[in-house]
């Protein structure tokens, strides 16, 4: 009789514990054939940036608020679970942006702040003339552009819409999603709608807008569904959902424990070993659902190709929380927040907020009578000003910023700040081939790969990519059983 196969996962964000649950028989639940899975996880709570806390009478998500629902996994994974009865979609839409000392409501018919068409910036008083030329351009006489392998999204749209629509008013959303910039960032990886529409030729709006049109207005919404969604008890529940019902399941959990190495053992029962300080854990597959430095440092011994995972870097973010009084602050009308663009200069320096996010607004689940919940975000892949100051220093100083932003907002009845100092992976030019390149070097050998370094930063990409690593783990496992 064969042991049992047992899968180690190392890391268990929301990618991590996606893959034990697929591992496990995802809903119909474990059967005869279920593998023995092991998450170790070296922080001291699972579920990674899904994670929460009591703030001011409500459950707060210190990590993502919400995630992408036209995107089926993360909603799919929340009914799996039993938590379709918590879902709750966007309350509120539209966004505005700071432009020139002033606040203005951005335009409808934006794909990731690019405009789709040249009216629809025309009324925007913080834009110059010249940007609204170069809009106009690109519709009637677009310049010429040869777009083969990947470039960065900054060498697109600077080409194509020049500087000032591409800092002012593109780079806020786009940038911002990413952490990062947008002149490193790969077209192909964070923007394949640009990426494809760049390689067609002619007008890059009108390009956008076909594909845009085919998924925006009220019947894109009837039958879609709402774009973003939550749960009533936070994010966050999904993973802690998820860990509950695993360790139901026989999973074992281990937090606070860091592996240290994977040793072959080709002449053991199990072919591989995973170690920590004081266990050493017998395997038959290995999912690294861990950042990707660290799979790299893992695994590097089998491939040089692996010490390419090293170079994808991480932007450290924060995020500060106030409650205001509802009377004491004044909001734009619409809106679900505010983008501030790069280099937005401030008190004889530049503005350390990226974004104003009105929690509030688009979740009715966090809305209390009198009260404003509001977060402010900071931090790109170069700019770490807040990682010296303390959290009262940082308060202070985005209190004083998104004063001048917003004109009003009282005195502060509680704040948070949630520091997250590897919060995003960067995905630079050729990350998809230095992706590709790593798993293919990895193919001979029982170990994969999962998680936001690799396949999108979003809470749907990362169980995506954690139940297709587990899913190829099931495919080896029955192949080695029949062998």
């Amino acid at each position: 009789m064969n042991p049992r196969p047992s899968v180690v996962i190392v890391g268990a964000g929301i990618a991590g514990l996606a893959a034990a649950w697929e591992l496990t028989g995802a809903r119909d639940g474990p059967n005869e054939s279920t593998p023995r899975v092991e998450l170790i996880e070296s922080s001291d709570h699972v579920g990674g940036a899904l994670l929460s806390a009591d703030f001011a009478g409500r459950v707060l998500d210190l990590g993502p608020d919400g995630f992408l629902a036209r995107r089926p996994e993360a909603v799919t994974l929340a009914r799996e679970v039993g938590l379709e009865e918590q879902l709750v979609p966007i309350a509120a839409s539209g966004a505005s942006i700071f432009l020139k000392g002033a606040v203005e409501e951005l335009p409808t018919g934006l794909v990731l702040g690019v405009p789709t068409n040249a009216k629809a910036i025309k009324a925007m008083k913080g834009l110059s003339w010249s940007s609204r030329w170069s809009a106009w351009r690109d519709e009637h006489a677009p310049k010429k552009l040869k777009v083969t392998d990947d470039v960065s999204i900054g060498t697109i749209l600077r080409a194509k819409l020049g500087g000032e629509l591409t800092y002012q008013l593109i780079e806020p959303m786009v940038g911002g999603i990413q952490a990062g910039r947008l002149d490193e960032l790969s077209a192909a990886a964070v923007f394949p709608a640009l990426y494809e529409a760049a390689q067609r030729g002619g007008s890059l709006m009108k390009a956008l807008r076909t594909g845009a049109e085919a998924h925006s207005g009220p019947t894109a919404e009837r039958v879609l569904g709402p774009l973003f969604m939550s749960l009533r008890g936070g994010v966050a529940s999904l993973a802690e959902e998820l860990a509950r019902q695993l360790v139901e399941r026989g999973v074992v959990v281990r937090t606070g424990t860091e592996v240290t190495a994977l040793r072959p053992t080709p002449s053991g029962i199990y072919p591989w070993e995973v170690d920590t300080a004081d266990t050493a854990t017998s395997a038959s597959a290995i999912i690294l659902a861990t950042p990707a430095p660290t799979a790299g440092r893992l695994t590097n011994a089998l491939d040089d190709a692996l010490n390419a995972l090293a170079s994808i870097n991480s932007a450290g973010a924060a995020m500060i929380t106030f409650v205001f009084v509802t009377a004491d602050t004044s909001l734009p009308p619409t809106g679900t927040g505010v983008l501030i663009p790069l280099a937005t200069e401030w008190d004889d320096d530049i503005m350390m907020t990226t974004a104003i996010t009105f929690l509030d607004r688009k979740w009715e689940h966090l809305r209390r009578d009198g009260e404003i919940l509001l977060r402010a975000h900071v931090g790109r892949i170069d700019d770490r000003r807040s990682e010296i100051l303390s959290d009262d220093a940082l308060i202070e100083r985005v209190l004083r910023e998104i004063t001048t932003v917003l004109g009003r907002v009282g005195t502060p009845k509680a704040a948070r700040v949630q520091r997250w100092p590897q919060g995003l992976p960067q995905y630079y030019v050729g990350h998809e081939q230095l992706v590709a390149r790593a798993r293919h070097a990895l193919s001979p050998y029982a170990i994969r790969l999962a998680g936001s370094a690799y396949d999108g930063v979003g809470i749907p990409a990362s169980i995506g990519s954690g139940r297709r690593a587990a899913r190829d783990v099931v495919t080896l496992l029955n192949a080695a059983a029949t062998a």
